[in-house]
């Protein structure tokens, strides 16, 4: 038999698989990153992959003419296997990500039947079917949004009955959201973006897909990377009422400077149906418009008496005149603050005090934002999904008023300016007596900056080997904190 017939049909077959393997790392990171691919370039916390997973190979391609089959059957598809098992966030395969593959594919396989044709093809090309299938992505899906968008609008026309709060802020929206849901909930219809939907594409099919007629509050969280992205969800969401939670560093290495944070997070206030903002303490009111179309309520400040600790919180706040006291099972003296904006807003809106009292007292925790749980003799608080500096320093007090021994897992903060990690470091090294950092963000700079002796402390980069450390380094009557759990990817 002549094999060597089979030799051009193999070459193809591999091509095409190679241009999907890079096409899988191309569309995993481009969903990381909301499709964006000047953050995948500038952004990335891990850019060598860059080069392992897809720069390499396509040189190794290049150079290794036939013999490049055996790097890819025996080298790169193994490792590229590996690193996809590893991730805890894999690929989602939405409709996008099939068009993606579908046009890649296509695309692929027509260059290369055509090259195939033509006795002077000697090599298949790789740029040719991935740039154009970036740019024939981007220009459906364009049009796919722009019929999402619209679809979305005239959905929230018709439901003009159906009042929208926007919120917003670096810290506390997705908890300002959920328990101002919660206590809404006891009078009204309400219903809020998912778990932590909070970007223009996010928002527009949660409308379409979710929301649904006969609903008094619809909630939105706004979040943004870039300046314009809030303000695209106030004028498509056109809310009534807004609120911007407190404002910090959060998310500085995108805005570089906190004035671009703040005017980021005012574009909330560019719906022309705005009739109440209620904005945090930590902005002040003279940025704001001297006389705007809207009122404007100031939080932050009006809670006193806080106790916090691991049964709950507890403070007082003041209302019509009166000092009332406010307990709930919520953890977090810093939510004290989120919850005073969530007390006005309900009084406002026409729930009694007694019914807003009741309801902050039987609110449920946030999964993942100080979330205690009891398991095995030890207590667990997943705050996993905190990412900020209050946050944190609120958790390490927390854990620090428990009687046994202290553990904590954490990259440290994402995001964020050195100084804040360095005061981390410092509270770790006070408090904590097994530290645990995971990933390779922030790993070098702890290694230097935490310096208690008597601590155990662990740097693990494979989160996958977790479950082995916290068996072998814990045991019964530990704390046991979770700290800002940052994807794999980061």
């Amino acid at each position: 038999m002549d094999f060597d017939k089979f030799i051009p049909i193999g070459g193809l077959i591999t091509h095409i698989l190679f241009i999907f393997s890079l096409g899988l790392y191309l569309i995993t990171n481009l969903q990381w990153y909301h499709y964006k691919i000047g953050r995948v370039l500038t952004k990335h916390h891990k850019s060598s992959w860059h080069f392992f997973y897809f720069a390499l190979p396509i040189l190794v391609y290049q150079i290794a003419n036939s013999f490049f089959w055996i790097f890819f059957y025996f080298g790169y598809i193994p490792t590229l296997i590996l690193w996809y098992r590893r991730l805890d966030k894999k690929l989602v395969w939405t409709w996008r990500v099939k068009r993606f593959f579908f046009l890649l594919i296509s695309l692929t396989a027509f260059q290369d039947v055509t090259c195939l044709l033509q006795k002077e093809c000697s090599n298949y090309g790789i740029f040719m079917p991935i740039l154009l299938t970036l740019i024939g992505s981007l220009t459906i899906e364009k049009m796919v949004f722009f019929s999402y968008y619209r679809k979305a609008k005239r959905k929230l026309q018709l439901l003009n009955r159906t009042r929208v709060i926007a919120i917003t802020g670096s810290y506390g929206k997705t908890s300002i959201k959920n328990f101002l849901t919660q206590v809404l909930s006891r009078k009204y219809k309400v219903y809020s973006t998912p778990k932590s939907v909070n970007t223009l594409e996010g928002i527009v099919q949660d409308i379409n897909n979710n929301l649904q007629a006969g609903i008094d509050f619809y909630i939105v969280e706004a979040g943004a990377r870039e300046k314009g992205d809030i303000d695209k969800i106030a004028k498509l969401v056109q809310e009534e009422i807004a609120i911007v939670g407190k404002v910090g560093k959060q998310h500085i290495e995108y805005f570089k400077t906190i004035e671009n944070i703040i005017s980021t997070k005012l574009e909330i206030t560019n719906s022309q149906k705005l009739r109440h903002l209620y904005i945090h303490s930590s902005i002040s009111r003279d940025i704001l418009p001297k006389n705007p179309p809207f009122e404007i309520h100031q939080f932050g400040e009006g809670v006193t008496n806080v106790i916090a600790d691991l049964d709950g919180t507890q403070f007082r706040l003041e209302i019509d005149g009166q000092s009332e006291r406010f307990a709930t099972q919520v953890l977090g003296k810093f939510q004290s603050e989120n919850l005073e904006v969530v007390i006005r807003l309900a009084l406002q809106l026409g729930l009694s005090l007694d019914e807003v009292k009741y309801a902050i007292y039987n609110l449920e925790p946030v999964p993942h934002r100080l979330e205690k749980i009891k398991a095995g003799g030890k207590i667990i608080i997943d705050d996993g999904y905190n990412g900020n500096i209050d946050g944190m320093l609120e958790a390490f007090r927390l854990v620090e008023q428990h009687e046994g021994r202290k553990v904590v897992i954490t990259p440290g903060l994402i995001e964020s300016s050195e100084d804040l990690n360095e005061r981390i470091a410092f509270e770790i090294d006070d408090i904590f007596d097994v530290v645990i950092i995971t990933g390779s963000i922030n790993r070098d700079f702890f290694k230097r900056k935490l310096t208690n002796t008597k601590a155990i402390r662990i740097f693990l980069d494979d989160k996958s080997k977790l479950e082995d450390v916290l068996s072998k380094y814990t045991s019964y009557g530990d704390i046991i904190l979770f700290a800002n759990d940052a994807p794999s990817y980061i």
